[in-house]
């Protein structure tokens, strides 16, 4: 298994929760059928704007379709937030520490 650092993570201008893993790349994700995309130009993974889930779900929905592809993406004290909420943060830091 190999890991990674999750150098950004945010919710972009159409709603999508995405993370931006620091080297790993993601091309054929979209083969998962899990509705877990990558970004080849902003190089991040994404989630479709949430319908049914909320965005925590999404953030570990993406984090375990990354590990499916043999990769561990982590927070670090380094990870910039960008236009997440506070309690999202918190939660999300809640279920999966650094």
């Amino acid at each position: 298994m190999k890991s990674d650092k999750i150098i950004e993570i945010g919710i972009d201008n159409e709603e999508r929760l995405y993370i931006k893993p620091s080297t790993s790349q993601f091309l054929y994700i979209y083969r998962s059928a899990v509705e877990v995309h990558w970004d080849n130009t902003k190089k991040i993974l994404y989630s479709p704007k949430p319908r049914d889930w909320t965005y925590l779900k999404w953030y570990n929905h993406i984090i375990a379709t990354a590990l499916d592809y043999g990769y561990l993406l982590k927070l670090t004290e380094k990870t910039e937030w960008v236009n997440i909420p506070k309690d999202l943060k918190t939660e999300i830091l809640s279920s999966n520490p650094f």
